[in-house]
């Protein structure tokens, strides 16, 4: 259903619609029809002061000039005062609260810094100091309102903007290379559309406050030109005599701020329905950087090497991974495996330059393609990101911005990568989904993602990860919210894609049947270390460290029928409490006491395997 057809659904949204556009229709035609107006110092002046009746239905003012031809024609001065005020309060506050929000940094601290600034000043003071400069200009009284009430609304903005930051779709929408701008345009903006224009008509209905305020004072619109402020001005000097001349100016006044605020509101709920959790389940109820090393050797597509990670804490920066080294070639699947906690997902994200927060690199290098992904800037990254490097997340339906139909996100990954037409995107969009063994993909790109299964959502995810062509994809636990069925149609449709389109995959897991299924080689990662890397079959055979041979052990699928599931003992230490020698000592049966006093290295064991354990030699023998 279309934005318009659901706001004219709601009745109280569909008469404050009427009379605005009533309003905005006689401020046109008014000063048209009754030229005059304008311009008249008095009317009758032995007809002053009248009762309503047929003649002047409202009555007539101190002058004799009628009422409700003044009140007519005052509505067009007032309307432009609010729009120019409504015009600067956005253009400010909106893409000021939107950058300090999503950038953050310094841009979240100067930003602040004008707002708190802005509101220590004394508002109405300015503006009377401005109209003495600029006396009777009501584009520079409400220009100066607008620049004065900006910080509120970036406030709103920026509060708004910063949970809609760490959406996964946002990281989604990163990882697929599009530009800041158009992110913050069509998927920030968008999710906070609501709360821009709820707080937008408040701001409007105080404008008009101020407008109707300082017309009373006769500080904007001069005599005789009508408006309504100078109008409850008219009355007031006459109150106790004739209370009538007030009533009229003042509820248009009353009336339309009401208006303003119901209908702000009104379009806010109509604007986020198509998407908000609530109406979801209604309608599917009624429808079922440091510095690195030399560039790697030829052959190798990603080569991390000595990699490390932090993150800010308490007491200075904390890291999360450290010294992780491993290399993934053109056309090969390389899974990294560990428990929760072992710096995995945080590994793969400083792949593509996608730490969570206020995280860096450290230490080490990222080379992928010649370049050097550890330090390069922004501007470098984007066109890696979606076109060379995709990005799938472990939680798909959280990656699709539920504003949009899954085909126009598809589309728009399309269409900026490789740069096709609106129809050409569409069709090659359509093509993709059915690459996903979709039955129906043009079905399914009109659907939102809320209509979407988690294995559906998982291969839309994927489709849009394909848009740019990428050399490689970077899947972070793409089967954990899965059904076994499920897993197993994802796993195929990975290892098919690898296939037919020689794409290189580096896949984090947890689950050594994907590792066993679809790897060609594997890293095992503990407290943000690689422990052991080797090719899958010598992992499965003869693991050379304990951690592998806990791990693997603990297994349910390699488990004996009716045997107690092994379980390694203790919890992997989190950041900042790691041990000074080997971290996994302290879960280890074959733990001695050199294993505890220095730092253990990684090395060779035979052939491409490699551990990070002094005691290895028993492993192989065991």
């Amino acid at each position: 259903m279309s934005f318009f057809r659901r706001l004219l659904r709601r009745p109280v949204a569909v008469v404050c619609f009427a009379y605005l556009a009533a309003l905005v229709g006689i401020a046109v035609v008014a000063p048209i029809a009754m030229p005059s107006v304008e311009t008249q110092n008095a009317g009758d002046l032995f007809g002053a002061n009248l009762l309503p009746g047929w003649s002047h239905l409202l009555g007539t003012d101190t002058l004799g000039r009628d009422v409700l031809a003044r009140l007519l024609v005052g509505d067009r001065v007032t309307l432009v005062g609010v729009a120019e005020a409504l015009i600067t309060v956005l253009v400010l506050g909106v893409p000021l609260g939107l950058a300090a929000g999503y950038r953050g940094g310094w841009t979240d601290r100067v930003v602040t810094w004008l707002a708190d600034l802005t509101f220590s000043l004394p508002a109405v003071v300015i503006i009377i100091v401005v109209l003495s400069v600029f006396p009777g200009s009501m584009l520079a009284g409400m220009v100066t309102f607008g620049v004065i009430a900006a910080p509120d609304l970036m406030r709103v903005v920026r509060s708004a903007t910063l949970p809609v930051r760490e959406e996964l779709y946002i990281k989604a929408a990163e990882a697929s290379g599009l530009s800041g701008t158009y992110i913050l345009t069509r998927h920030v903006l968008s999710r906070i559309s609501g709360v821009v224009i709820a707080r937008a008509s408040l701001l409007a209905a105080a404008a008009l406050g101020l407008q109707t305020g300082l017309a009373f004072l006769n500080l904007l619109v001069a005599a005789p030109a009508p408006s309504w402020g100078g109008m409850v001005a008219d009355g007031t000097s006459v109150l106790l005599l004739h209370p009538w001349l007030i009533a009229s100016p003042g509820a248009a006044i009353a009336v339309t701020m009401l208006a303003l605020s119901i209908f702000g509101d009104a379009v806010r709920d109509a604007a986020v329905e198509g998407w908000s959790p609530a109406v979801t389940r209604r309608r599917q109820a009624l429808k079922s950087a440091a510095p690195g090393a030399a560039a790697p050797a030829e052959g190798r597509l990603l080569a991390v090497e000595h990699l490390g990670v932090s993150f800010p804490g308490g007491e200075g920066d904390l890291r999360v991974v450290e010294d992780v080294t491993f290399d993934v070639a053109a056309g090969e699947i390389v899974g990294i495996v560990g428990e929760s906690g072992c710096g995995k997902s945080v590994t793969a994200a400083a792949v593509i330059g996608l730490l969570p927060g206020a995280g860096r690199i450290d230490g080490g290098s990222v080379w992928f393609a010649g370049t050097d992904l550890a330090r390069a800037r922004d501007a470098e990254l984007g066109p890696i990101r979606g076109r060379k490097i995709a990005f799938v997340s472990q939680e798909p339906m959280a990656s699709l911005d539920p504003a949009y139909r899954v085909g126009a996100q598809i589309e728009e990954a399309l269409r900026c990568h490789r740069g096709l037409s609106r129809a050409g995107a569409r069709a090659r969009a359509i093509e993709l989904l059915r690459d996903m063994h979709f039955a129906d993909p043009a079905a399914v790109a009109r659907r939102y993602p809320h209509e979407l299964s988690g294995g559906m959502a998982q291969r839309v995810g994927i489709a849009r990860a394909l848009a740019g062509e990428p050399q490689l994809l970077i899947a972070d636990e793409p089967t954990t919210a899965l059904d076994v069925t499920v897993q197993a149609e994802i796993l195929e449709l990975l290892r098919e894609l690898q296939l037919t389109r020689r794409m290189a995959v580096l896949i984090v897991t947890h689950d050594w049947g994907v590792v066993a299924d679809l790897c060609d080689r594997v890293v095992v990662m503990y407290a943000g270390q690689v422990v052991e890397r080797a090719d899958v079959r010598p992992i499965f055979d003869s693991p050379l460290h304990p951690y592998t041979e806990a791990l693997l052990a603990s297994n349910p699928h390699l488990a004996p029928e009716a045997a107690t599931l092994p379980v390694i003992p203790g919890t992997v230490p989190p950041p900042g409490s790691w041990p000074a020698g080997c971290r996994f000592s302290a879960r280890c049966r074959y733990s001695v006491a050199a294993c505890t006093e220095l730092a253990v290295a990684i090395e060779a064991a035979g052939g491409a395997h490699e551990t990070r354990c002094l005691r290895h030699d028993q492993l192989a023998r065991a």
